[in-house]
């Protein structure tokens, strides 16, 4: 589904459709979701489950990304063995809410195979969404234009908002979802503009 800047209908109908399509525990996920969104409209979102290979187990995580007007809402589900404090297998939904005002930056890679072939849509696709809440630093030893120097220039290095990311690819989950993702990542990119 591709979502335009003009279009500002409620999503939340598409979005419950969305979660049930998965068969990932589709209550539980909804259930922390919508506390979450807390009744705003939802403008656009994304919803993303993939297998993660655990020893000899399969162990599933969905994502679920929702932009309402005024924030960004991200969900997190987790499937669990049992443990000591829970016996049985269980579920673990985690949810963040960020104020749009707050989204720093909103980073789209794509990768397209064979770009001399004329248009095609990209293969791989990768967002990634910063507001603050984590940040990666990259140092290295700074130098000067001086081979000859020995002189101690301290250090010198990139320091990067990386809160979110997710990459999907044509191959492992979809077309569509490449196109859903980029699609997101535009919405999100126009209610986050300066100005």
């Amino acid at each position: 589904m591709r979502s335009t800047r003009t279009d500002d209908r409620d999503r939340t109908l598409e979005l419950r459709e969305a979660i049930d399509r998965t068969g990932y525990y589709p209550e539980v996920v909804a259930d922390g979701v919508e506390a979450a969104v807390a009744g705003e409209q939802v403008v656009s979102f994304y919803v993303h489950h993939e297998p993660t290979f655990e020893r000899e187990e399969v162990r599933r995580h969905q994502s679920v990304i929702v932009l309402t007007p005024s924030r960004l809402v991200l969900a997190h589900t987790d499937e669990h063995a049992g443990d000591d404090l829970l016996p049985e297998p269980y579920t673990s939904t985690s949810t963040e809410a960020i104020a749009l005002s707050a989204v720093k930056s909103v980073v789209v890679t794509r990768m397209t195979a064979n770009p001399t072939s004329g248009p095609t849509p990209p293969a791989e696709a990768v967002m990634t969404i910063g507001w603050g809440g984590v940040s990666r630093i990259d140092l290295e030893p700074a130098g000067c234009a001086d081979p000859e120097c020995d002189a101690d220039h301290g250090y010198t290095g990139v320091l990067a908002s990386d809160d979110f990311s997710l990459r999907v690819s044509a191959a492992a989950d979809g077309v569509d979802a490449v196109a859903g993702l980029l699609s997101f990542a535009e919405s999100l990119s126009a209610r986050t503009h300066a100005g």
